[in-house]
């Protein structure tokens, strides 16, 4: 260990019996199996209809004619396939286990597939069910699917962890009700989503309103929502508002949820759809540990951010590989980087990143994730802080 370490591995580049690199529980996909865009649909507690949400969130997609699928990773307490009807088992080859279609094409894989009684219960410790939703994603082979959305179990607990970071998910959507105890249980789901680097696509209220039919008007059954509080306290989206509506709870119990007539979820249908348009965008921050570094070509490492519809979804830590001139430019795109953030930078390091194709924003200073929020959110502007004539000239990626 060198008597300078500052036990932050992933800023160095020396071997030594001390490093500590940060570890991966990411699980592959399985070979046959094709995902474009996965969406969590979480909430903090039970009872607020959150698969609902996920069955209508999938039927609506799946009408604007994506190929969706539900991985129902609420494992002692499924119930998508009761909400589709599916009353078949899963079956499986040497390949992989296939899931179930719906009515209308959706994928469907659940506990309640591989059950001899749909009735039977699941008692299972924690290690083994977060096995279970790991096994969904990696052996199950899911073809061509557009948006999958994965059915979380309430809380905070192992199947979210072993979701979040085993499986890429692209985002999350919180379910919640007007009750104010849920204003607690939602900051959980939100702090934990943001401790994992999870984007949160915003929140949906369940059970929000009841519509008489006689007179037209909005009752609240469950009290004043404070969703709008919530999400200004989080600085999330209100997604949509759902109402108690007597005609989707019928269908869901007969099977048929996929014949539910509504447009509340219409806005998030939207949301996803841009999702699937956007590009990732990869931003690479000069740093010195977790700040933005004053020269380019001193950096001690470089912070790497992916980001997608405007949020940080993954980041990572690497070692800077060396000041030889002209390297770093060639380095950063060699990797896919599409922007480039630091103090100061040679006019050299410029115009070739220029040349390649990768924006570069000068100026920048303070916390390096702090530069890139503010640079999604259009705040951040390249000053044009160029490194000339001084005596770190050569070594500021020219």
């Amino acid at each position: 260990m060198s008597e300078n370490c500052n036990q932050n591995c992933s800023s160095c580049g020396d071997d030594c019996a001390e490093r500590k690199e940060p570890m991966d529980f990411s699980e592959k996909l399985n070979e046959l199996s094709s995902v474009k865009k996965v969406i969590g649909v979480v909430s903090g507690k039970g009872g607020v209809g959150k698969s609902l949400v996920t069955s209508m969130l999938a039927v609506t997609m799946n009408r604007r004619g994506y190929h969706t699928a539900i991985l129902d990773a609420d494992i002692t307490g499924p119930s998508i396939p009761k909400a589709f009807g599916i009353k078949g088992k899963a079956t499986g080859s040497e390949l992989g286990l296939f899931p179930i279609k719906s009515k209308t094409g959706i994928d469907v894989m659940s506990t309640n597939l591989l059950l001899e009684k749909d009735t039977d219960p699941v008692v299972w410790r924690g290690p083994i069910i977060a096995g279970m939703v790991k096994q969904f994603w990696t052996d199950v082979i899911w073809n061509e699917v557009d948006f999958m959305f994965i059915d979380m179990p309430p809380g905070t607990g192992d199947v979210p962890l072993t979701v979040f970071q085993s499986i890429p998910v692209d985002g999350i959507i919180i379910v919640t009700s007007p009750q104010e105890l849920v204003s607690m249980i939602v900051s959980k789901a939100a702090k934990m989503a943001e401790m994992m680097n999870i984007p949160i696509i915003g929140l949906v209220e369940n059970m929000s309103y009841f519509k008489c039919p006689d007179n037209d008007k909005d009752y609240k059954i469950f009290g004043d929502s404070h969703i709008e509080e919530i999400a200004e306290k989080h600085k999330l989206k209100v997604l949509a508002k759902l109402p108690i509506d007597p005609k989707i709870s019928a269908a869901c119990d007969k099977g048929m949820i996929e014949l539910y007539d509504g447009t509340w979820l219409d806005p998030v249908a939207k949301i996803l759809e841009k999702m699937e348009e956007k590009e990732m965008i990869k931003i690479a921050v000069a740093s010195e540990n977790e700040m933005v570094t004053e020269h380019f070509g001193h950096c001690v490492n470089f912070n790497i951010f992916e980001t997608q519809n405007d949020q940080i979804v993954k980041s990572e830590s690497i070692a800077n590989p060396g000041h030889k001139p002209g390297f770093l430019p060639n380095f950063l795109n060699d990797m896919g980087v599409n922007v480039v953030v630091s103090g100061g930078m040679g006019g050299g390091a410029i115009d070739i990143f220029n040349e390649k194709g990768i924006e570069v924003i000068v100026g920048a200073s303070g916390n390096a994730k702090a530069a890139v929020e503010a640079y999604l959110a259009g705040a951040l502007k390249s000053t044009g802080s160029i490194c000339h004539e001084h005596q770190h000239h050569d070594e500021c990626g020219n």
